[in-house]
């Protein structure tokens, strides 16, 4: 899918970065810095004490947010959450949804929402967020992001709904293109909104597992890899999913670390040859790619591919490698699974991947 990001760190900051449309979340390469202990974002120690506290009412209009502030302990103080929040199911079912979506994506092509969200929106926000439902609920902190305006509610988004709040809540941006501003990120929520206490443990945990994977894949032979964020037109990843990669033991040359994803031809994807081939299309779920995977099949040079021709084929959940969140890291790890299922023989948890059949006709269930 394609995006207009536009891109800002600092919560005040006035300058726009006009970007070109690229897939699901561009971000320029800005230098991010991090409040100490007396400040949060610029404002005085006693403000920051004063949202340190269990009576912060928090609002995710972002769903790597929403999974940070669970992750947390924190989901008593989660009063609402965007449309697209969804883990963790039990928490993200009791809370009010305050956005809608401007195109309904179910029943369209890779290529429909391609054009969609793209040209056919040049401009105007995807997203409506119900600004009298966010009166009702009153947040003290809204969390959200500048990466992608096409694949949730931006900052943008959340200025105008809140222009008639009568009061101004904290809105915290979150715009990470690195799993260590990822976990960093975890941290900074933690003492935005009150989970600071164990919130260094919790990280701690993360990177042991992040750390495990690289251990066990670092002297493996790395296998070409090419990580396809659209299908129809094809992207390229970018972000944090070239450094996934490398981690668990293969190189993806085409992707972009720390930048943005870009469409590709398709006859270079052909040229570079990958010996493994991920599907891992922005927001559509694994149902969804296996049934358009019939789609890739008929692409010219499809069957010289080394990665079909071994039959290292997979489709990943999207959730694990699309949001910027803790789950990254079981995304980490369910690469190892499909770069290196020698070294990694553990099953991988179900619905988090699909393989080629043996047939190479359809996506199968992988563990």
């Amino acid at each position: 899918m394609r995006c207009d990001g536009r891109a800002f760190w600092l919560v005040d900051l006035d300058l726009l970065w006009q970007r070109p449309p690229y897939s699901c979340g561009t971000a320029p390469a800005l230098h991010r810095t991090f409040p100490d202990s007396s400040h949060v974002f610029g404002c005085p120690a006693s403000i920051g004490r004063r949202l340190h506290c269990a009576c912060v009412r928090i609002v995710s209009l972002l769903p790597s947010a929403t999974e940070i502030v669970c992750l947390l302990g924190l989901e008593e103080q989660l009063v609402g959450v965007s449309a697209d929040s969804d883990w963790p199911p039990e928490v993200v079912k009791r809370q009010p949804v305050l956005n809608t979506v401007s195109i309904d994506t179910s029943q369209l092509t890779s290529q429909e929402i391609d054009t969609a969200a793209g040209g056919g929106h040049r401009g105007a926000s995807l997203y409506h967020v119900d600004s009298e439902l966010l009166r009702q609920l009153r947040p003290d902190l809204i969390l959200t992001q500048e990466i992608c305006e096409v694949c949730a509610v931006s900052r943008r988004d959340v200025d105008l709904a809140t222009q008639t709040l009568g009061y101004t809540p904290r809105v915290l941006s979150l715009s990470p293109v690195t799993l260590d501003q990822v976990l960093e990120d975890v941290d900074l929520v933690a003492r935005t909104a009150g989970g600071v206490d164990h919130s260094a443990e919790l990280v701690h945990g993360l990177r042991a597992r992040l750390d495990s994977v690289r251990t066990r894949a670092a002297e493996l032979t790395r296998p070409r890899v090419f990580c396809m964020e659209w299908l129809d037109p094809p992207y390229t990843a970018g972000h944090w999913v070239p450094e996934m990669v490398d981690l668990a033991g293969g190189r993806d040359e085409l992707g972009t670390p720390a930048g943005p994803s870009r469409r590709i031809d398709w006859q270079d994807v052909v040229a570079y040859a990958p010996e493994v081939l991920v599907l891992i299309p922005c927001s559509l779920e694994l149902e969804r790619v296996a049934a358009e995977f019939g789609l890739l099949r008929e692409l010219p040079g499809w069957g010289t591919l080394p990665a079909v021709q071994s039959g290292q084929v997979y489709a990943g959940n999207t959730h694990l490698f699309s949001r910027s969140g803790p789950r990254l890291v079981d995304g980490v790890e369910a690469l190892a699974r499909m770069l290196q299922p020698e070294r990694f023989s553990e099953p991988i948890p179900s619905h988090q991947a699909l393989k080629v059949s043996s047939d190479g006709q359809r996506l199968e269930p992988y563990q």
